[in-house]
């Protein structure tokens, strides 16, 4: 059997060159506006400064700290500083706050069907007794 046919070897020899050539204008053009838009993805409300779309609110708080006047609020700069808290950046905290009111609002539903659940098996427990035969 042979190793193709030449439609396969030319199909392969069209984007070995394909490769060789790199990207068309259309691409360099597409990546480049990509490029752009990503840098000044994030951009401070007060003064302007443009920040990479990566770019982390930890980092975008210390521009506000660094930058502007003390007492400037960080949501006036960045719409994703709104609700901020520089002490806990990650988020941990607020996270295992609302897991804590969520557990103990779900022990008080519990508690409450616990109670019938404690009724209706004092009710049924004295119906049957085992005795020897």
């Amino acid at each position: 059997m042979g190793k193709g046919s030449n439609v396969q070897k030319a199909q392969q020899a069209r984007e070995r060159n394909m490769k060789k050539m790199g990207k068309t204008d259309e691409e360099r053009k597409a990546a480049s506006d990509k490029a752009k838009k990503d840098a000044a993805a994030k951009m401070c409300q007060l003064c302007r400064q443009t920040f990479m779309v990566n770019s982390r609110p930890p980092l975008l708080y210390q521009h506000v700290v660094a930058k502007h006047p003390e007492g400037t609020d960080p949501g006036t700069c960045f719409v994703e500083l709104v609700g901020y808290d520089p002490n806990d950046p990650k988020g941990e905290k607020a996270a295992a706050a609302e897991k804590a009111k969520a557990a103990a609002k779900a022990k008080k539903s519990k508690k409450n069907d616990a109670g019938l659940d404690d009724l209706l098996s004092a009710g049924l427990s004295g119906g049957k007794k085992k005795g020897k035969k």
